[in-house]
């Protein structure tokens, strides 16, 4: 049987655990086996600030809330914040956390006013401004930001219509006939 490392090790196996959406009471090591967080080495129980930190992330992730999110970053930035492996992959969790709301606030809306949907976040609206914009760049919806209005316009989404590629398909077809044809009505004139 493997043995959990130490220290940092099984800090950073406790946020695969997160990362992964496993039950956050359960540990993989090795390929054959796993261990719940009260067995370590011989039934040493794994307590600390460190896994109670990771315990109130994993919760909030659970629930999906970027406030118990934040609420536990905060409470346990001291440990949270030490590690940079830890604190990039905490960055990356509270992006797709983010996304993931804001997804979900802006579904019911064709157009919204982007004060309306950092009111229902909580969050400024510079900041929800600028990550619905990188949302919008990279394709997780399509809309577009009217600035100028203060708000989200979303747009539906387009299904590709069969017709186009096969009008493509026609005329290319075309051509080649008629280029067919003017070679042999050019060996005929010759």
């Amino acid at each position: 049987m493997a043995y959990l490392f130490a220290g940092a090790k099984v800090w950073h196996i406790l946020l695969i655990n997160v990362f992964s959406s496993w039950n956050n009471s359960y540990l993989f090591i090795g390929y054959r086996s796993t261990m719940t967080v009260t067995d370590y080495r011989d039934g040493d129980i794994l307590t600390g600030v460190e896994l109670d930190a990771m315990k109130a992330v994993a919760e909030a992730y659970s629930k999906r809330s970027l406030k118990d999110f934040e609420e536990a970053v905060n409470t346990f930035r001291e440990q949270l914040e030490h590690d940079p492996i830890v604190h990039r992959h905490l960055s990356s969790l509270y992006d797709t956390l983010l996304e993931q709301n804001l997804c979900r606030l802006i579904e019911p809306f064709s157009r919204v006013e982007i004060f309306h949907i950092s009111e229902l976040i909580g969050l400024p609206v510079d900041a929800v401004e600028k990550k619905l914009s990188q949302m919008i760049l990279d394709k997780k919806f399509a809309g577009t930001l009217d600035q100028g209005a203060g708000c989200l316009i979303i747009f539906d989404d387009v299904k590709p219509d069969g017709i186009y590629p096969s009008t493509l398909e026609t005329i290319s077809n075309i051509s080649r006939v008629v280029d067919s044809l003017y070679l042999k009505s050019a060996k005929i004139m010759a």
